[in-house]
């Protein structure tokens, strides 16, 4: 269950980073508003998948599938460019990602 919640985790920190550039597209106190509200979503789940995973562990897989998927969400979103070395070192971060999940302990 601590993974499915990391993984959820994981999602929303995609989302918040994602919102905060979309927030600054608006500039609304409204818009603004979503990012705070999911940093404090983003926190919660971190913190809930933390009791069944090792700290280190969850947070290496939350920064790392979070920057890859931020990567990937503002290409998709905002068009930002991303070359074939920065591509291969995205493909290094998930390679660690999977080794610390594989070889970790939890």
């Amino acid at each position: 269950m601590a993974w499915l919640i990391l993984g959820i985790a994981v999602f929303t920190e995609i989302c918040w980073a994602l919102s905060l550039k979309w927030a600054a597209t608006i500039g609304s106190w409204q818009a603004s508003a979503v990012p705070i509200a999911l940093s404090f979503i983003n926190m919660g789940l971190l913190a809930l998948a933390m009791k069944g995973i090792p700290a280190g562990t969850a947070y290496a897989v939350w920064t790392g599938l979070g920057a890859v998927g931020v990567i990937i969400g503002g290409m998709l979103f905002f068009g930002d460019r991303v070359n074939a070395v920065q591509a291969g070192f995205m493909a290094m971060i998930v390679v660690g990602v999977v080794g610390t999940k594989v070889f970790g302990n939890g």
